[in-house]
């Protein structure tokens, strides 16, 4: 989970002022969690907090994201979720916005199928984006980790990839100087996992991610949740990762990965290196 975290944080500063280079930065005193890790960790928090069979995981799914959420006001809803979030009466909005993506690698790794992945990223993305592109935009994404997760070469994820969900006919560098932003999960998710793709370790996949423009925290949000289920993220930059958290989502994350053990990226000390240059 800590690699859409990381994506989120790291992409946080150039949402609005896009950095279309690999080189920068990496988690500096100018970034900050946004919605990305709120919701992302609510999901977990409905993961966590529902039946065993997760019969009821999109009921949890809305009060997870409502007693998490609401608390961070401030953190970048955007309109039409804002108003979900503090309805007394929630109800999806026909929505395809890339926030069904950003928010449900935890699917990934708790299913321990691909169709139970499916089950479970409908259950919590159809609460708010029930359109086919949001609900297929959020599968991909938790389809990707869970795929990542249980030992796929990357071939093989992008070759599934490719014939459930987006051509992918297209490479970072070819789209880097004329991607706009955009907050559809048709056009954010498919350029977030070409990133992976791409990517030679999980930082580079968190690079290649932001160096496009664009949605920048959403954008390395998924390709981070990815990225890590794949490589692993290393200590240390994990352990800079979290203290960019406060103390309550912190712990929604502690849980969350005593439950589902993550994995750390066998090469250590590159990071450091890299994110204070």
């Amino acid at each position: 989970m800590i690699g859409a975290i990381i994506g989120d944080i790291a992409g946080s500063r150039f949402e609005w002022f896009n950095h279309k280079s690999k080189e920068f930065d990496l988690l500096s005193p100018g970034c900050f969690f946004t919605d990305d890790s709120v919701l992302s960790l609510a999901i977990c928090d409905a993961l966590m907090k529902c039946r065993e069979d997760y019969s009821n995981l999109g009921t949890q799914a809305v009060r997870s994201m409502q007693e998490v959420g609401r608390p961070y006001r401030h953190c970048g809803y955007g309109g039409l979720f804002f108003r979900w979030m503090y309805s007394d009466t929630p109800q999806p909005y026909n929505s395809y916005g890339n926030g069904a993506a950003m928010r449900v690698s935890g699917c990934g790794h708790v299913g321990a199928s691909i169709n139970a992945v499916k089950r479970l990223a409908r259950a919590v993305t159809e609460v708010t984006h029930n359109h086919p592109e949001g609900l297929k935009g959020a599968e991909a994404t938790a389809v990707a980790v869970f795929l990542a997760r249980t030992g796929k070469s990357k071939n093989e994820i992008k070759d599934y990839i490719i014939k459930h969900y987006y051509p992918l006919d297209f490479t970072i560098d070819g789209i880097r100087e004329t991607y706009q932003y955009n907050e559809t999960c048709q056009d954010t998710v498919p350029q977030a996992l070409e990133a992976f793709f791409e990517s030679t370790d999980f930082e580079d996949a968190i690079r290649n991610a932001i160096s496009i423009g664009g949605d920048s925290d959403t954008l390395a949000a998924i390709t981070g949740s990815v990225a890590e289920a794949y490589y692993g993220v290393p200590a240390d930059l994990r352990k800079l990762a979290y203290a960019f958290l406060d103390e309550r989502l912190y712990y929604i994350l502690l849980e969350f990965e005593e439950r589902y053990p993550a994995k750390t990226e066998e090469k250590q000390g590159v990071a450091r290196r890299l994110c204070f240059r």
